[in-house]
């Protein structure tokens, strides 16, 4: 179920370095160089199956940024809350 404006306002506030962007939200992390940055994106390509919900992932060098959006519903879920946390837990 997407989610009000005003719980996701409220959700934001737990997830520092996270941006709300439309119906997304969005970080970028910083890595020491190339290969952490695929490692990363490596456990968390694991996490993401498990929870069958996967980010939009661009990895430009030693940089990840990540967006999530429940596409089905047409905005932000609470998955893609649950989803940042574990992505930052990861990081």
């Amino acid at each position: 179920m997407m989610l009000s404006r005003a719980d996701v306002e409220r959700r934001m506030e737990s997830l520092p370095g996270w941006t709300l962007e439309n119906q997304a939200i969005r970080k970028q992390y910083m890595f020491a160089g190339f290969l952490d940055a695929i490692a990363f994106v490596n456990r968390l390509a694991q996490e993401a199956e498990r929870a069958d919900h996967h980010p939009d992932i661009l990895i430009a060098y030693k940089r990840v940024t990540l967006t999530y959006s429940t596409h089905s519903e047409g905005g932000l879920t609470e998955k893609d809350f649950e989803a940042a946390s574990a992505a930052d837990r990861l990081a």
